[in-house]
């Protein structure tokens, strides 16, 4: 347990050193498209606006256009490199492969019920209709704590008592720890993981490509979740 709590704080201590990094780095060429000089408009009537990136300003306001310009920038720009990059860590994903300690499919984890996964298959929701045919529900907490006890202590410690986490079991998993139907098996058991931000044991065959791409990712979602910040606030 302790050892995973320390995997989790180091995470977010190397989170928040590159969040700050990224915010840094935007910021930077937000101010070099910035206009250099106040608008006309703005001198002639006495506007007490600063200039500020999150300000309101009147239509015919140079610093409306340089809004938008910002906005095109993060947009058009830092969102497809994003994106590009992000492809790039899923295509080197497949130089690595699953080394059969089944922990996957011995304990998925949603913050939805059984029943509320099948509800939102219904509606259409792809990911939930492809878990919900292949994975079960465990009967007991302590059923699933026996996989990975400290996987599910550090959740319950995270989350506190009041956020349900359900845990689910792959039923056509054979005593050898293999899939008895792996040619039909769904897309999210062949994408996984697709996140190397997920706790995955060391045992796991994709733990080394996690560790190698993690900087990568965690730069990518701190600047997507700047980019996020910025195009919410700018009015």
């Amino acid at each position: 347990m302790e050892n995973l709590a320390a995997q989790v704080n180091s995470l977010k201590e190397k989170y928040r050193e590159i969040f700050l990094k990224a915010g840094q780095e935007i910021q930077n060429e937000i101010e070099k498209i910035k206009p250099q000089n106040p608008c006309q408009n703005c001198e002639k009537s006495g506007c007490n606006l600063k200039g500020e990136i999150f300000e309101e300003f009147p239509p015919n306001c140079a610093y409306k256009n340089w809004q938008k310009e910002v906005l095109k920038y993060l947009q058009e720009d830092v969102a497809k490199k994003i994106y590009q990059k992000w492809i790039k860590m899923l295509e080197y994903r497949q130089k690595f492969s699953c080394s059969g300690c089944a922990t996957c499919c011995k304990l998925a984890c949603s913050e939805f019920s059984y029943e509320e996964l099948k509800q939102k298959a219904k509606e259409g929701d792809n990911f939930a209709s492809q878990f919900v045919s292949i994975f079960v529900p465990y009967k007991t907490k302590e059923e699933a704590q026996k996989i990975y006890p400290e996987y599910i202590e550090l959740l319950e410690e995270k989350l506190g008592k009041d956020e349900k986490v359900y845990f689910y079991f792959c039923p056509k998993l054979d005593e050898n720890n293999r899939c008895s139907d792996y040619q039909n098996r769904p897309q999210i058991c062949r994408d996984f993981p697709d996140n190397p931000l997920s706790m995955l044991p060391k045992a796991c065959g994709f733990s080394k490509w996690k560790d190698e791409v993690e900087p990568t990712a965690l730069m990518l979602h701190s600047t997507l979740e700047i980019v996020d910040f910025y195009k919410n606030k700018i009015k």
